[in-house]
């Protein structure tokens, strides 16, 4: 291991354990990042990518397509369904290694996924990092894994982020892959301009980045894509040897209903898992069109309902177990909210509907009902142990 690799951790750790953070419960030592010590790559210009990508796109960057019950009120359910998996991956001609890993199928994702700060709204503007566990509780997440880079010097989240319609990071302009939900439901992956990020027609609500668009309309796009963003160095050897080591791996993407899926597959950098080829190709094989790489390595990490399910390779700080690593944003799959998500303190939220108590009505359960005539002209529905209508004086 590279000597200042080795000092970084014994600071970091250190720093942790004086400062009495959560984020002290764990030893990196997984470490996969395409980004050069304390830099957010590549450097290239938003022409660039579409001057190298291939000529039938145009000059279109990225793909837009409807997402699951896009318009309709109707929730699907289940909400998500989760299958597990172990198969034989073929790392080399002579040789297949076994690993396994979770995928789940998400519908109505525009009503039912979210992009979450570490802990609690405003967790990046702090450079904090959480489990995934610990940052789920935020919306009782159905399922949830972690989703963009950060700087594993400062714990600085990397990439363009929204998190609920609030723009909480502007990456200026690099060219990452980015997965990302539009206003109107729309789902959208690859490489976005800084105006297309920051478009307020149909704005984003939901959008992270991640490093390497891996599927592109039902075709493998990891050659394009590393084109686009290898630059240089980063912490795990080349730029490309990024796409290319084995590692545990998480993707997000979609099928043809426009459902999101995400997928996390174990590993262990250089030992065992898939690389970004590999992912691509099993991708393909499930059926999904579009799919972006996320954060890996160390940082897979996959819950449901509370229960991290897969496993982490990160060392505890009593160096005899594994620990899930603090990371920075996650993806959340959960129920759909309300508006208000309190019913307006007069109902029940229940998968995205209020369903009012007594005499409140509305969709907002922010009406008085005081009956058939609902006091006509003459009074006011009042709100106290009975509905009562008030005679206007």
């Amino acid at each position: 291991m590279d000597m200042r690799w080795e000092l970084y951790i014994f600071i970091t750790h250190w720093l942790w354990m004086c400062n009495g953070e959560e984020m002290g419960s764990q030893i990196m030592v997984d470490v996969l990042s395409p980004y050069k010590l304390g830099e957010h790559n590549p450097k290239k210009l938003h022409r660039e990518v579409r001057d190298c990508q291939p000529v039938k796109y145009g000059n279109v960057t990225h793909t837009i397509i409807p997402s699951h019950g896009q318009n309709s009120s109707t929730i699907t359910l289940p909400i998500t369904t989760t299958k597990r998996f172990v198969r034989d991956f073929q790392t080399s001609i002579y040789e297949k290694r076994t690993s396994g890993g979770h995928i789940t199928f998400i519908n109505n994702p525009s009503r039912t996924l979210s992009v979450l700060e570490p802990l609690e709204n405003g967790g990046c503007g702090g450079n904090r990092r959480a489990t995934v566990l610990k940052s789920s509780e935020q919306r009782k997440c159905i399922v949830s894994m972690n989703a963009g880079f950060f700087n594993t010097h400062t714990g600085e989240c990397l990439g363009n982020i929204v998190s609920g319609g609030r723009r909480v990071k502007n990456s200026n302009g690099i060219q990452n892959a980015h997965f990302g939900i539009k206003q109107d439901g729309s789902l959208v992956f690859g490489y976005l301009s800084e105006e297309d990020v920051e478009n307020t027609t149909n704005p984003f609500i939901q959008l992270v980045g991640g490093v390497g668009w891996l599927l592109r309309n039902g075709e493998v796009y990891v050659d394009e894509s590393i084109k686009v963003e290898c630059d240089e160095t980063e912490e795990t050897g080349s730029a490309k040897e990024f796409f290319e080591v084995v590692s545990a791996r998480t993707a997000i993407g979609s099928d043809a209903e426009g459902r999101v899926v995400l997928v996390n597959i174990d590993g262990q950098t250089r030992k065992f898992g898939v690389n970004l080829r590999m992912m691509a190709e099993f991708l393909k094989e499930l059926g999904v069109v579009d799919a972006i790489n996320l954060d890996g390595g160390g940082s897979a990490t996959y819950v449901i309902n509370g229960t991290v399910v897969d496993y982490p390779t990160d060392t505890c700080t009593d160096r005899e177990y594994n620990c899930a690593r603090q990371v920075s944003t996650i993806i959340c799959a959960h129920e759909p909210e309300c508006q208000p998500e309190n019913c307006s303190n007069h109902g029940d939220c229940i998968l995205g509907t209020c369903h009012c108590h007594d005499n409140w009505k509305g969709a907002r359960c922010d009406e008085l009902f005081c009956g058939s005539t609902n006091c006509g002209e003459h009074g006011k529905c009042t709100n106290g142990e009975l509905f009562l209508c008030f005679v206007n004086v």
